[in-house]
């Protein structure tokens, strides 16, 4: 018996396929929708800010792009609907969705209130789920699976400094979410994987960094922690969007309810 074995450009192809990317506008998002509609995905850039969706649509349209920016509050269950309805009259499908969309504001829990932490919540693990609930039940309709990519961070398997509990929290509900859904998904054909981002210059990061919001000074805590990355570098939006494009691809055939830890070694250190 043959087996057809398909090329590599094949397999990595996302030509005639459309992918959600909500945060899509900046940082670790936009790399991401760099990276899939280079592959040939028409990408919806989903953004609570839109005129940065906006401006990043239109410089990638600008270089042959298929893309286009819609705005989206993912913690509000009418705007994912909205979003989702919107990307199917666009494109008339949906077959990626990467929930990328996520806030970390750094503050100890003694001087946390509890709508601070249900902020957080509420966009990094509300938006997951109805992101994904929504997504899917367009994916499982068309009846040709589908491919959901959750976000989350080295803090869904440990702390990474004092500050982020309520940002932990949501990371590791997140990871949890995605392995149960990868449960219930696969008879769908619907794979769901996660990517674990170690340190990542982005803007947000910096923004962090420069208001001194870790609670020290930035750059000695910077220092401190690259020095238990065994690659010595902090990563940059394309390590993560270069996993994102693997398990959006038919590279990643075999793979559900996994999470890729992209961090330059920090977990090992």
């Amino acid at each position: 018996m043959t087996i057809d074995s398909p090329t590599i450009t094949d397999l990595i192809s996302l030509t005639g396929r459309t992918a959600i990317v909500t945060g899509g506008a900046m940082g670790i998002g936009r790399g991401i929708v760099e990276r899939l509609a280079e592959a040939g995905a028409s990408v919806v850039v989903a953004d609570a800010d839109l005129r940065a969706a906006e401006a990043t649509a239109e410089e990638l349209a600008e270089q042959g792009r298929s893309v286009l920016a819609m705005y989206a509050d993912v913690g509000d269950a009418d705007d994912v609907h909205r979003l989702v309805a919107d990307t199917i009259g666009w494109r008339g499908r949906v077959d990626v969705l990467v929930n990328n969309a996520g806030i970390f504001p750094s503050m100890p829990v003694l001087a946390m209130a509890p709508e601070d932490f249900d902020r957080v919540i509420r966009t990094n693990l509300r938006g997951v789920y109805l992101c994904s609930r929504e997504a899917a039940l367009r994916m499982r309709d068309q009846d040709s699976g589908g491919r959901i990519v959750n976000v989350t961070s080295i803090d869904a398997l440990h702390p990474s400094s004092v500050g982020l509990a309520h940002y932990d929290a949501s990371k590791h509900g997140a990871w949890g979410f995605t392995k149960n859904l990868a449960l219930e998904l696969a008879p769908h054909r619907i794979w769901v994987n996660a990517i674990a981002p170690g340190a990542i210059a982005t803007p947000g990061v910096t923004t962090m960094q420069s208001a001194g919001a870790t609670g020290g000074d930035p750059q000695a805590i910077l220092e401190a922690f690259l020095a238990r990355v065994p690659m010595a570098r902090m990563g940059v939006p394309d390590d993560i969007a270069r996993a994102a494009l693997f398990l959006a691809s038919d590279l990643a055939s075999y793979l559900t309810g996994a999470q890729i830890v992209v961090d330059g070694g920090r977990l090992l250190s």
